[in-house]
C-alpha cells in the first residue's frame, strides 16, 4: 500500500523517500466558526483535499506526499467564537517558517503550501518571500477557499453563485458535506442572513464596509457582523453534488501544479 501521508511514513521509509526528491504538500487550515451546522475544523478539508491531490499526482507520476496539517490558522476576526483556536500572526509566521526550515534543512524544495485559510495567506507570502530572497526557493501557495470561489459560476451558475457564496455557505459547506457528509448538521442549517451594517453602512467583507461609495476597513469581529458565523452566502443552497464538482476541481488544478514543480 502507498502511503501518502508522512505521519505514517517509517523513519526507514522517509530516508529513502528524501532521497527521491518527492513533492511535498504542507496543509494549512483552522479551527473556527464555520455556521450551526458545520464542523469548526475546516482544516480538515484542507488536509482531505491535500491528500486527494497526491494520490492523483502519485497516480499519474509524479510521487507526493502531504505533510501533517496545521490546524491552527491565523487570527483574524473569529476570536469571539467559543473553542475556537488560533495562532497570533507572529507566532504563524514563526511556526511556518520552523516547518519549512525543517524540510529545506535536507534538500526537500519541491513544497506546496495547500492554504484553507484566509487568516494565513499573509503569514505564508511572508515566510515564502523570505525563504525566496535568500535562497531563491520558490514555494507556492494554493489557497483552495478562493480558488474554489471562482469555479462556483461554472458549476451552479452566476446567479446561484452568488446567492449561495459566503462564509458558512459555498464553498466550505458543500466541500464538507462532500467529503464528511456525517458531520454536516442539517437540522441546524440557518436560512440566508439578513444583510449587516457597522456605523450604519453595508458590511462587504469581513473587516470592509462600503461607506460613500469607497470600502473602507473596521475592526470589528465575527459576532458584531455574522453572529451566527455565516455571511453572505445561503447555506441552504449547498450540497455534496457541488462539493463534488469543486473538489474534482481542486485536485486537478493541485496535480497539474506538482507535476510543474516536479519538472522544475
Amino acid at each position: 500500500m502507498t502511503k501518502f501521508r508522512m505521519g505514517e511514513i517509517t523513519g526507514g521509509e522517509a530516508r529513502a523517500l528524501a532521497a527521491r526528491q518527492p513533492v511535498i504538500l504542507l496543509p494549512l487550515g483552522s479551527h473556527e466558526d464555520q455556521g450551526p451546522h458545520a464542523p469548526m475544523g475546516d482544516y480538515l478539508s484542507a488536509e482531505r483535499v491535500a491528500e486527494r491531490i497526491a494520490e492523483a499526482a502519485t497516480a499519474a507520476g509524479v510521487e507526493t506526499v502531504v505533510a501533517p496539517v496545521l490546524p491552527f490558522g491565523g487570527a483574524d476576526y473569529f476570536g469571539t467564537m467559543p473553542m475556537g483556536i488560533a495562532l497570533s500572526q507572529s507566532t504563524l509566521r514563526a511556526v511556518l517558517s520552523d516547518m519549512l526550515s525543517c524540510l529545506l534543512r535536507h534538500g526537500l524544495t519541491r513544497i506546496i503550501v495547500i492554504n484553507g485559510h484566509g487568516g494565513n495567506v499573509q503569514a505564508v507570502h511572508e515566510v515564502t518571500q523570505d525563504i525566496y530572497r535568500e535562497s531563491k526557493i520558490l514555494i507556492p501557495s494554493f489557497y483552495l477557499w478562493r480558488v474554489a470561489y471562482s469555479y462556483l459560476p461554472g458549476i451552479l451558475g452566476a446567479e446561484t453563485a452568488g446567492k449561495s457564496a459566503g462564509h458558512g455557505a459555498d464553498p466550505l459547506t458543500s466541500v464538507m458535506m462532500h467529503l464528511f457528509p456525517d458531520w454536516i448538521r442539517h437540522d441546524m442549517v440557518p436560512p440566508k442572513p439578513v444583510a449587516p451594517t457597522v456605523m450604519g453602512s453595508p458590511v462587504i467583507n469581513f473587516g470592509a464596509i462600503r461607506f460613500a461609495g469607497a470600502e473602507i476597513a473596521v475592526p470589528v469581529e465575527l459576532d458584531e457582523i455574522a453572529p451566527n458565523g455565516v455571511w453572505a452566502g445561503d447555506p441552504g443552497l449547498c450540497s455534496a453534488a457541488t462539493g463534488e464538482a469543486l473538489v474534482a476541481k481542486l485536485v486537478e488544478v493541485g496535480v497539474k501544479l506538482a507535476q510543474h514543480i516536479a519538472a522544475a
